[in-house]
């Protein structure tokens, strides 16, 4: 299988100067080439350009592909330029894969199952989860050149912290932790970007001299202790997405979501209390859970845990906890439902983001995500 490589979100597009959009294709392209199984947009873009990351314009520029991102095991792409000499992929209809004793037929299932970058992009918020100590060791700012609290574009400010010239930076501030609602423990704290901005002047920490920054683009009132990273750390994603199972069986919870409230929609990104130590990957889809209403089967009928009174609460708790058989109360757990799916885009070492891809009904704070094998 092809290697497959890495795109580099362009996250603060805004602040960036443009990439030309020239594509150049590689001396040893193939003019033909058959699709494997396996294969994705990415790795044959790859195999044509010299910048994959331009795939979309050898893609979508192809008038016979409705959907490029549904591709088929045996499908022949063919090479060609249209009257302004921009180079295309196009299908070649007439290509049908024989063998000697075999006609293969395929159906929208074999389609290679990838989610573009591009589909993500209006959804992401560019937020990052970082520790407390890794946020300490951060460039912050110190306070600009003229004492307004809110602050625009050209403006400077003045950075301790070594930075390197004319590069572009990303500021942030510090939010609230994430805990594990199971351990309690704080698993990392929401970094927010707030703005963006290139440096004009290194600095030197050992002489007192602060680093200078010119305001490219604003989002929120960049405040004194907002810290520095490099515009493009921690915002790097694949260029799409192939949508699996994990591997291994997985159970955990919807901590937090980039908006800050308790219930969500489709497309709304959310935040899991499970990472890579879990085997968590970019493209894994998750089931998305939520526990069933207990129920106190008593005296006067089964009546919802919420709404019994708190006598039957307790002795219902104490035949849960000590195993007495109570014929007058009796705690039902019901099992947990499927209400919608979501796919993993960003991974760090015990939480990830999430983006919710169908729902069956609101999303809410606290459900489960798992997989069982």
């Amino acid at each position: 299988m092809i290697k497959k490589l890495t795109a580099t979100v362009f996250a603060l597009a805004m602040a960036f100067p443009a990439i030309a959009d020239v594509l150049t294709i590689k001396k040893d392209a193939p003019q033909q080439y058959v699709v494997k199984k396996g294969d994705t947009l990415w790795d044959i873009s790859e195999i044509y350009l010299e910048q994959p990351w331009l795939w979309p314009k050898l893609w979508r520029m192809n008038p016979q592909i409705d959907n490029p991102h549904l591709i088929y095991p045996g499908d022949m792409l063919t090479l060609v330029y249209d009257a302004d000499g921009q180079p295309m992929l196009v299908m070649n209809q007439k290509y049908k894969k024989l063998s000697p004793n075999v006609r293969k037929t395929l159906k929208k299932a074999d389609a290679i199952p990838t989610v573009p970058l591009e589909f993500l992009r209006p959804y992401l918020t560019y937020e990052q989860a970082l520790d407390e100590e890794v946020i300490a060791t951060k460039p912050y700012v110190l306070g600009a050149n003229q004492a307004v609290k809110n602050q625009i574009s050209d403006q400077i400010l003045y950075v301790k912290g070594d930075l390197e010239r004319s590069q572009f930076y990303g500021i942030y501030r510090k939010g609230d932790a994430y805990i594990d609602p199971e351990s309690e423990t704080v698993l990392a704290h929401k970094a927010k970007l707030v703005g963006t901005a290139r440096a004009f002047r290194s600095g030197d920490v050992h002489k007192g001299e602060p680093a200078s920054v010119r305001v490219q683009n604003v989002k929120q009132e960049i405040k004194a202790g907002d810290f520095l990273m490099p515009a493009m750390e921690g915002q790097s994603l694949p260029a799409f997405f192939s949508l699996t199972r994990p591997e291994a069986g997985i159970k955990g919870s919807i901590i937090a979501a980039t908006n800050d409230f308790r219930e969500f929609s489709q497309y709304d990104i959310v935040i899991l209390n499970r990472g890579t130590a879990d085997q968590l990957k970019p493209g894994h889809i998750l089931d998305i859970r939520r526990a069933s209403p207990k129920v106190i089967d008593g005296k006067n009928g089964p009546t919802y845990l919420e709404d019994t009174s708190r006598y039957e609460k307790v002795a219902a708790s104490i035949e849960g906890l000590f195993g007495e058989s109570n014929q007058d109360q009796k705690l039902w757990v019901t099992p947990s439902e499927k209400v919608g799916e979501l796919m993993v885009f960003k991974v760090y070492n015990n939480l990830s983001y999430a983006i919710i891809m169908e729902t069956l009904m609101p999303i809410r704070l606290g459900d489960t995500v798992n997989v069982d094998l």
